[in-house]
């Protein structure tokens, strides 16, 4: 494996600023490494990674961090209740779909009581992207050895290692719904809360995600201080991408997701979870990718502003070189996201299992994002092109400079021969 090229970023003001001040081989912080293709995932680079609990601000890729939005998750189980589950897998107007539901005002109910619970109430559902991959054997056998101490029992489910993974104790909340009868006759709801023991789960993505359930944050940290040994070429800690949703239980109600927070029926079997799970680090993974083609269009956008107003390129040969070398190592990058965003193998053997992963995937808007991060990469692309196709007239004008010198010296030293020749005639 290559060497890695360590990451010291700044702030994006500072970037900014030096920016403005030197333009030639300036680049995305993301795009200082050496072109290493692992089987999937970008290799990224980065200096020792400390878990700092204080994380900038990051932009929001996806509108279901900041607005409210109802997803039905399918379900293979029988017996359940008579949700008309089909006809909201149909809507495209998912943002109406809470208003057109059986049972709206209950579910309203319990959307307000879970908002009413202290913060932290819930248990969280975590995704990050740590590294550009693990090294999954070391991996597997490390977790198998921590069965005394944390409960392991890992699984190997193609491209993902599950296990749970406790720390210490959790609990879950789960909604109880309970019909009651008032006076008029009408029926009403009652909602209460009770808390049931749950595990701790880890799923580890090759590509180099971790989604955890139910743990808290002071045990991630922990556990992904222990995981950084099996880390393939560490993403910086400014670089590390995040979702955070949280989950509880109602065994009376349709499984959805509404709000970043995600209602199950059941606690039982892990199969559900893979599902969820492969969908969120994909979307996590995606985010890595966006905020590589926003640094780099950020990093590139002064050069056509300067030819603008210039009508050239004011850069070196060597600069230029390096700018179209790092707009390649960009393009190479995210040509790689197709292979982590296709659908995984293992739904070839669980069909069952790929409508709730599909689901989760559409509330996570992973097909919009990539259509618009693909546009953006064209534009980087014709961005590419004209640099190339400057260092070729560079490189052609240099040659008839060549040209015209030596054109030059011929003609100086004709005349000197000549000179010489008729001054030997003359004596």
């Amino acid at each position: 494996m290559q060497s890695s090229i360590p990451i010291n970023r700044k702030s994006k003001q500072v970037r900014l600023a030096s920016q403005e001040t030197s333009h030639e081989g300036s680049y995305p912080p993301r795009m200082r490494r050496e072109i290493v293709v692992p089987p999937s995932g970008m290799h990224r680079t980065g200096d020792s990674m400390g878990r700092s609990t204080q994380r900038p601000p990051k932009p929001a890729f996806r509108t279901t961090k900041t607005s409210q939005k109802l997803k039905i998750l399918p379900e293979d189980e029988e017996g359940g209740p008579s949700t008309d589950v089909d006809d909201y897998l149909g809507l495209t107007g998912v943002y109406d779909q809470i208003e057109h539901m059986r049972g709206a005002q209950d579910l309203r109910n319990e959307i307000t009581r879970l908002k009413n619970l202290p913060m932290g109430s819930l248990p969280r559902v975590t995704a990050y992207a740590t590294a550009s991959s693990y090294t999954m054997t070391l991996l597997f056998k490390w977790i198998q050895s921590r069965k005394d101490q944390n409960d392991t029992a890992p699984k190997l489910l193609d491209e993902c290692i599950y296990s749970p993974f406790v720390y210490g104790p959790s609990e879950a909340i789960t909604i109880n719904m309970d019909e009651i009868l008032i006076d008029d006759g009408r029926q009403n709801t009652e909602f209460s809360e009770t808390y049931i023991p749950i595990k701790s789960e880890i799923f580890i993505f090759d590509y180099g995600v971790i989604v955890i359930w139910g743990m808290d944050e002071r045990h991630e940290k922990e556990f992904l201080r222990e995981l950084e040994p099996f880390e393939v070429e560490k993403i910086d800690e400014d670089d590390i991408e995040m979702e955070e949703l949280e989950f509880y239980i109602n065994p009376n109600a349709q499984s959805r997701i509404y709000n970043d927070v995600i209602s199950l029926r059941t606690t039982k079997g892990h199969m559900a979870k893979l599902a969820i799970s492969h969908a969120i680090a994909q979307a996590t993974k995606l985010s890595l990718y966006e905020g590589l083609v926003d640094e780099t269009i950020e990093a590139t956008r002064h050069i056509p502003q300067r030819m603008a107003e210039s009508g050239t390129v004011e850069m070196t040969r060597k600069g230029l070189i390096r700018k179209i070398g790092q707009l390649f190592i960009m393009r190479v990058n995210v040509n790689l996201v197709s292979n982590i965003l296709d659908t995984p193998e293992i739904f070839w053997s669980e069909p069952t299992l790929q409508p709730l992963y599909a689901a989760i995937r559409e509330y996570l808007e992973i097909p919009q994002r990539v259509e618009i991060m693909n546009h953006r990469v064209s534009v980087i692309s014709d961005l590419l092109d004209m640099l190339n196709g400057h260092l070729n007239g560079m490189h052609g004008e240099f040659l008839e400079w060549i040209v015209i010198i030596l054109i030059g010296v011929e003609i100086i030293i004709g005349v000197v021969t000549i000179t010489v020749e008729a001054a030997k005639l003359s004596y």
